[in-house]
């Protein structure tokens, strides 16, 4: 069994779970002023693995199909990190999921009501993996099939996920997508470099975007 299916079946087991018992759900929420008053530090990480609704989770969990066996195939690889490939790609999914929340906490810590949940962001730090490992990568977008190229869906997701933040007409945490998105393509960067792979993913993307643009 791949990591990425053990993370989708974990993933959707404790969101079901608690979706059945309130209490439970309640108990893992992302709740900044509960993490700055009450030192409920766990909520950075359990709030990843509860949704809103079925919509919520099936959404994520789609999304990590269609990436996360791209990125962690891409990980095991020699041009990566080889036998180290499966403990990078658990390393970036759980650690972007506090990471991607860092934003919320300082902006939200004094705000009682304010709460978040779901994988979007290291889901959001995988799919940028993604990009950065093959930035031509075709990618629908919302109810459009996969015709755009990683390299044009990345800058266009976060400005998008910008715009849509500052409306704050929905409930979606779009700060969490955008520190996911640029975890994604920082851990990978880094961590190729300290591995000294032969793929180094951020220099073949910057080639590959000068390229299209008729720069290089």
């Amino acid at each position: 069994m791949t990591t990425t299916l053990q993370l989708l079946i974990g993933t959707a087991a404790i969101s079901i779970l608690a979706n059945h018992f309130s209490r439970l759900k309640e108990s893992m929420l992302f709740k900044p002023v509960r993490i700055k008053n009450n030192q409920e530090w766990y909520r950075f990480f359990t709030s990843g693995f509860i949704h809103a609704d079925w919509e919520h989770l099936l959404f994520n969990l789609f999304s990590l199909y269609l990436f996360g066996t791209l990125v962690e195939n891409a990980y095991q690889s020699e041009s990566l990190f080889g036998s180290n490939g499966n403990s990078m790609y658990l390393i970036i999914y759980f650690s972007a999921i506090p990471f991607s929340l860092l934003y919320s906490y300082v902006k939200y810590r004094s705000k009682p009501n304010y709460a978040s949940l779901g994988a979007s962001g290291a889901v959001s730090a995988v799919i940028f993996s993604a990009i950065l490992i093959d930035p031509t990568i075709q990618i629908g977008l919302f109810i459009f099939p996969p015709i755009i190229p990683g390299y044009v869906f990345g800058p266009l997701f976060i400005i998008l996920s910008i715009w849509m933040g500052k409306r704050g007409k929905d409930n979606i945490n779009h700060a969490a997508h955008i520190g996911g998105a640029l975890y994604g393509w920082l851990f990978t960067t880094v961590a190729a470099n300290f591995y000294n792979s032969p793929q180094q993913p951020f220099n073949t993307f910057i080639s590959i975007l000068l390229k299209k643009l008729g720069l290089e």
